[in-house]
Parts: structure tokens; sequence; C-alpha cells
């Protein structure tokens, strides 16, 4: 005997059409799981991506450091003693720690960079090669680089930009890489063009730390440094080496150890690992309202078989009185079960990943208005999509609790002798 036939769907075309708000209800439990599971899902990764792209700008094992004023005397010496690093500090940092791998400074000074007939104020930062590995900082290939030891060895004028900068000075005409500009009242030479998410009109362009120091006025402090640590993996670590730093620092600037408004410390990692935790939390909040919802769904579903088989006892008795097996009106109750879960099924994974892509699409239009300097930064939710495996997964899922649910009540029923069946009321 044919499994499927055009006489089955025939009749259950014809059943359905009798009992339409059965069928609505039975379809909606599927259709509303499947949609609610998707859309939870898809609003947690986007909530989760965002967060991952806030972090992009900055490595998430960076430590940074910066002096202040002690609230602590030491050995004689008064409270509110401003600490001022200076640059040997950085190798003292080094030597004294080997948990840090890249080390910068970073001293910023505000001047007007000028180019033809065109100019514009901005911050130069002045740093260490490691800085662009640090804050991820990126030079795409034919823009050029970053700075290197050899301009920091031999103090060049040379200058890094970014594309906002480089569009104000050199419009579209004119090849930036190897041109000189005027920076305050001295030259130099464009070498690269850097990249980053920075949503500034004018963000820092980035000149060789010895250089900058050699012009500024009070140039031989360092305003702070900035690291990546490896190894520091948990916050009971991140809290150690922050200790330990302290301490080393308190014994080479002379400030007392317990003094932690002596130095000030961000560490990305300890903020990294609670975006995490709570990401984590999100995460496993949204699933369990999801499969909560899509629960929900196969309670509704079966609920609505156990009903239907039900109400059509009396029908399955006049069947068999008339020759049916039972394993035909088995075969048209799975048959329907599978049916109206797969098609409301279908209708709420597409409905749910249709509404995630058209956000999706709303927010990567905003994100470039936002990268062209219209508006802000949309980057707190980005890309609210889900994975087309679990959607249909969790369809899949729904079908089989749709079929279990008409198969076990509609094998009772199908038990009962013909004549106690059409008793049924």
């Amino acid at each position: 005997m044919r499994l499927l036939d055009f006489d089955n769907f025939r009749e259950i075309g014809s059943t359905m059409k009798k009992n339409k708000l059965r069928t609505f209800l039975t379809g909606f439990s599927v259709a509303w799981g499947i949609f609610m599971l998707i859309f939870l899902l898809a609003a947690g990764n986007g909530l989760r991506n965002g967060i991952a792209y806030n972090f992009n700008s900055w490595s998430a094992n960076m430590v940074e450091v910066w002096g202040r004023y002690t609230n602590l005397p030491w050995q004689g010496l008064p409270t509110n003693r401003r600490i001022r690093f200076t640059e040997d500090v950085i190798d003292f940092i080094k030597r004294n720690n080997p948990e840090v791998d890249l080390i910068s400074p970073n001293n910023s000074h505000t001047d007007t960079l000028a180019f033809n007939r065109e100019y514009l104020t901005a911050s130069l930062r002045g740093v260490y090669p490691d800085y662009a590995k640090i804050n991820i900082k990126k030079i795409l290939s034919g823009n050029g680089r970053f700075i290197n030891d050899i301009d920091l060895r031999d103090k060049r004028k040379v200058i890094v930009l970014h594309p906002k900068m480089s569009k104000v000075l050199f419009r579209d005409s004119i090849q930036p890489l190897g041109q000189f500009i005027k920076v305050g009242n001295l030259m130099y030479q464009v070498i690269g063009i850097y990249e980053d998410d920075n949503t500034d009109d004018f963000p820092p362009a980035y000149v060789p730390f010895s250089t900058l120091k050699a012009l500024m006025d009070g140039g031989e402090y360092v305003n702070d440094i900035d690291m990546t640590v490896l190894g520091v993996n948990t916050e009971a670590e991140s809290k150690a080496f922050a200790e330990r730093l302290r301490g080393h620092l308190a014994r080479h600037l002379r400030f007392d150890p317990d003094d932690e408004n002596a130095i000030g410390m961000y560490d990305m990692g300890q903020e990294f690992r609670m975006w995490q935790g709570l990401n984590n939390g999100i995460a496993m909040f949204i699933w369990v309202i999801g499969i909560g919802t899509l629960m929900a769904g196969i309670v509704g579903v079966s609920n609505i078989m156990l009903i239907t088989v039900r109400e059509r006892t009396r029908e399955f008795g006049i069947r068999k009185a008339i020759g049916a097996k039972p394993s035909s009106i088995l075969k048209m109750i799975i048959i329907e079960s599978v049916l109206v879960t797969a098609v409301f099924g279908y209708v709420g994974m597409v409905t749910g990943i249709g509404l995630s892509e058209l956000i999706n699409y709303v927010m990567e239009m905003s994100q470039t208005e936002s990268a062209a300097g219209i508006g802000g930064n949309t980057s707190v939710f980005r890309n609210p999509t889900v994975d087309l495996g679990i959607a249909i997964s969790a369809t899949c899922v729904l079908i089989v609790a749709g079929v279990l649910a008409g198969y076990f009540p509609a094998r009772k029923a199908v038990k009962i002798s013909a004549i106690e069946a059409m008793r049924e009321e």
C-alpha cells in the first residue's frame, strides 16, 4: 500500500476545511513557537555581536597605566604629589613583569595640519610601533605602513593619517602617500593611512614617540602607557598582576604600594570578562525563554491533537465498520499532523528569519550612515541573525512532536472496536 496518494491529501484537506479553527490554532501554536525562538536567538546574537564589535578596537588583554596624585605620604615625601612617567619606566616595566608582551607610550599634542590651502586641527599621538597592534590600527594593502623602529630611532618626521583627515587635506585627486604636510612649523611625510572604528570627525594622527618628545615642551614625560599581557586570563590573575605592577612602579617612582590613587590603571581584560559573563547569561536566558516558547508550542499542538483524535473516535469507528484498516487511519492522522506542523512551522521559520534579516538590513544602513559621519555609533546591536540549522532543527522538533501527539491517542482510538467507537459522543 502506498504511503501517500491523492485521496489521502483530498481527505485531509476536507477535514481541515471542516475544522478551520482547530487547524488554525494548531498551526498558530507551531508557527508562534518557531517564530519566537528564532527572533529571541537573533536578538541575542545581535547583542553578542555588538559587544564583540565594540571590543575589536582594542586588544582583549590590554592594560593601560598613567600617573596621578598620591594620597599617602612615603618616606618623607608629602601627599598630593604628582606621579609622572618618563620613558625609562617602559623598560622598567618590561624587565620586571614577564607577562608584558607589547608596550607603547602614548603622548598627545594638538596642532594644525596643512597641505597647500587645506588645513585642519588634529591631535598628534607620539607612539611606539607596538601601539598599532595593541589598539588595532589596521593599514590595508596599498595604504603604506605604520611607524617602525627605524622611524623611532632616527626621530623621523613621518606621520600616519586617518582616511577622514586624508580626504580633507588631499581631496580625491591627490595620492597622500609620500606627500609632505605641514604640522605646526615643520614638514612631515605621510607614510600610511590607517583604518579603525573611530567615529570622531578628526581621529588622531600618529608620529614616532621620539619625534614628538623632541618637539614638545615637557616631552620627557609620558602621558600614559599601553601594554598587552600574556597568561592573565582570570579576575584573580588580573588582580595579582595589578598589585605586582603597582608594587614595582611604587619602588621605581617612590610612592606607597598601598596608595591606589598614585597611578591609574585600566584593565581591558577585566571588562571583557565582565561583558563575556553578561553575554553568556543573556544567551542562556534567551535559550531558556526560547525553548520555553517552543515547549509551549509543543504542548499546544499535543493538546489540540488529543482533542482532535477524541472528537474523531466515532468517525474512526465508522471507517472500521466499512472496512478501513487501523493502519490506514493511523496513516491519515500522522500525515495530517506532519502537514499542519510542517507548513505552519515553515511559515514561522520564514517569518522569524525574514524579520531578523530586515532588522539586520536596517541596522547595516544605519551603520553605513554612521561611518559616513551621519548620526552616531550603532554598534551596540549588530547582525541580529540566527543560524539556519537551528531554525530547521526547531521546526523538525515541532513536526516530530505533532506526529507523536497524534500517533499515540490515534493508536489507542483505533484499537477500540467499531461498535464501541461509534457509541462515542
